[in-house]
């Protein structure tokens, strides 16, 4: 108690100033609406540039879990989009079918390659999760691939640049069907071979997934024709497709699974005599 008694009569100019140069000025702030005005806005900036740096530190932290709903509600959505059967001649509500025939699984990828000519990605998703061989990957904006190998926590996904990949696609306006296979040349391309002569092709037509096999449904996103030329054989395209994904920089994918693949797949076996 002495000290503080002490630091005041040893300041007591300087103290007397300070609480002088207070009262005035909230003397002038209150009697000229003036500097009332100037001294609210100034605080307002103060105190909201305090609040912004506190949201966004927040919104920062937060981003993980909007990432994981996120996610969930794209998983959710694209359960539904492949699973609607729509009635194309009549488009009402009650044409729209939900028919379960693929389930989705959200993924994130651990390790990416895409410089060597066998590719192959690995995601945090394995047996514990029923991720299984020959399931479908994908992102949002397209085709990335399909499961090789699984171990409890971990699945390899055999990518689109690989040479030993092959995948059911089509032209998106004319359904003519081909294969998606990678020259090795570049990440941003890969090559849909076997289209017939025949098929109308234009630059930046877009490419799907075929749905004739049991790993992707029919309409997933590839990319657009970026440029073709007939074959050596003369009868059918090699298409340059540029592909919608930049498989350089895949961090979330989402796994399909085929729940009709086994029934299908029993249909297709030969039968013994």
């Amino acid at each position: 108690m002495q000290q503080i008694i002490n630091f005041v009569l040893r300041n007591k100019t300087f103290l007397v100033f300070l609480l002088l140069f207070g009262l005035s000025l909230f003397f002038t702030i209150q009697s000229h609406s003036y500097h009332k005005s100037k001294f609210i806005n100034s605080s307002n900036m103060v105190t909201g540039g305090v609040y912004q740096v506190a949201n966004g530190i927040g919104q920062y932290f937060n981003l993980a879990d909007e990432n994981k709903a996120l996610l969930e509600e794209n998983r959710m959505l694209k359960t539904i989009v492949y699973n609607l059967d729509l009635d194309t001649t009549r488009l009402e509500l009650e044409n729209f079918k939900l028919n379960p025939s693929y389930k989705f699984r959200t993924a994130q990828v651990y390790k990416n390659s895409y410089s060597q000519t066998t590719n192959y990605l690995t995601i945090n998703k394995g047996k514990k999760d029923s991720i299984k061989v020959d399931f479908g990957v994908v992102t949002s904006k397209g085709i990335v691939g399909i499961v090789e190998n699984t171990s409890q926590n971990f699945s390899s996904v055999l990518s689109i640049l690989n040479t030993r990949s092959r995948i059911n696609a089509q032209l998106k306006k004319t359904n003519h069907i081909g294969s998606l296979v990678w020259n090795t040349e570049s990440a941003e391309f890969a090559q849909l071979i076997d289209i017939s002569k025949f098929a109308p092709l234009n630059i930046g037509d877009t490419i799907i997934t075929g749905g004739q096999s049991t790993i992707f449904p029919k309409g997933v996103l590839i990319g657009t024709v970026n440029s073709f030329k007939i074959d050596n054989g003369g009868d059918s395209y090699v298409v340059n497709v540029k592909l919608f994904n930049d498989m350089t920089n895949i961090g979330h994918v989402y796994v399909i699974e085929n729940l009709q693949a086994a029934e299908i797949k029993s249909l297709q076996k030969p039968k013994n005599d």
